[in-house]
């Protein structure tokens, strides 16, 4: 008999159990709405109307076909690299996606408001897409030059608007840098810094690479400028990184670049990568020796091959890179990053 009551003890507490299941199942009505997702997009691009923030964003990629996707998003910014998939397979790959107002370079136009994706690559083939609030992710802002800023048109491109592609989910690249900044400009543009400052938040890490525009801006003025930005930096709890500049491409008859206009010597005689150097190691701030890194690739590839990394053949210009020259340099820079050890290897996409 007791056995008896003890399971209908059981029953009953059962069946109340399944009632206030279906009792609340109306409620699951009000839930918040599902991700945006693949309803969002056309067979070339997606929209989603999300407010400025970060977002992790979940493609699922392949078709009955062979194919090969790459995304890209913002002003030309590179979120995902050409992704081969077998035919009749399907690949998830994710990427955090900053997204800001101007989506650009800071002094440039406001641009489109909400994420906006171009899905491309040789043979593109989007299945699947998810878009949602990024949480817990690291930073990495970006303070510098047009070498550097996401450009607005082909065919330039800065090694910042190349660099997310080189990350996985979790880490957003926040691309503060503008073309025609010096030191000076930089830190007195109430778009520039005053803006990028009050965003770095305790661990992210900081960027700097500013010197192309630096040409009368003496010595003692350029030391004082890096040394307010690492303070600045540092009073948010954030981490400077000091990156000296990218060569431009001016070679010596012997086929070098020991040169001032090369190595970014400006016409006062203030050596701007020596004085990088100096002060991050005054400083102690992590260096990116990036002067050193694109010399060597630069001086490897000689006259001829150095042309594509540049836009000498398009613009004549030994100054700014193509989007091959950017994505090589953002490689080093993702290298650097990873032989300091200032972004988890398991945050970094290579190949």
């Amino acid at each position: 008999m007791r056995r008896f009551r003890v399971r209908f003890h059981f029953a009953v507490l059962a069946a109340l159990a399944l009632s206030a299941d279906l009792g609340a199942a109306p409620a699951q009505a009000h839930e918040e709405p599902k991700p945006p997702g693949i309803a969002n997009c056309t067979a070339t691009a997606c929209h989603f109307d999300v407010p400025p923030g970060t977002y992790d964003v979940r493609v699922l990629l392949g078709g009955e076909a062979a194919s090969s996707t790459a995304v890209s998003g913002e002003t030309r910014r590179s979120l995902l690299p050409g992704t081969p998939v077998a035919a009749g397979e399907r690949v998830a790959r994710s990427f955090t996606v900053n997204v800001r107002t101007p989506e650009g370079e800071p002094t440039g136009p406001q641009g489109a408001p909400g994420l906006d994706l171009a899905i491309g690559g040789t043979a593109p083939a989007l299945a699947g897409i998810q878009v949602t609030p990024a949480r817990h992710t690291r930073q990495i802002f970006l303070v510098g030059d047009s070498t550097v800023c996401d450009q607005p048109a082909d065919p330039y491109s800065g090694w910042g608007q190349q660099l997310p592609q080189y990350f996985r989910k979790g880490l957003s690249v926040a691309n503060y840098a503008d073309s025609g900044e010096s030191t000076v400009t930089y830190l007195g543009n109430p778009q520039l810094w005053a803006t990028v400052q009050p965003l770095i938040r305790p661990g992210d890490l900081v960027l700097i690479q500013l010197a192309h525009n630096d040409k009368t801006t003496d010595g003692a003025t350029y030391r004082g400028n890096l040394e307010t930005l690492v303070a600045g930096v540092r009073e948010k709890g954030g981490r400077p990184v000091l990156v000296t500049p990218i060569v431009r491409r001016w070679f010596n008859a012997d086929g070098t670049l020991n040169n001032d206009t090369a190595l970014l010597v400006n016409s006062l005689g203030v050596d701007h990568p020596a004085v990088i150097r100096s002060v991050a190691a005054e400083h102690g701030v992590p260096l990116i020796d990036l002067t050193a890194r694109t010399k060597a690739l630069v001086e490897s590839l000689g006259v001829e091959g150095s042309k594509a990394i540049y836009l000498y053949n398009e613009k004549k210009d030994n100054t700014h890179t193509s989007v091959h020259g950017a994505t090589v340099y953002a490689g080093l820079v993702r290298d650097a990053l990873v032989a300091q050890h200032l972004v988890p290897k398991g945050l970094v996409r290579v190949g």
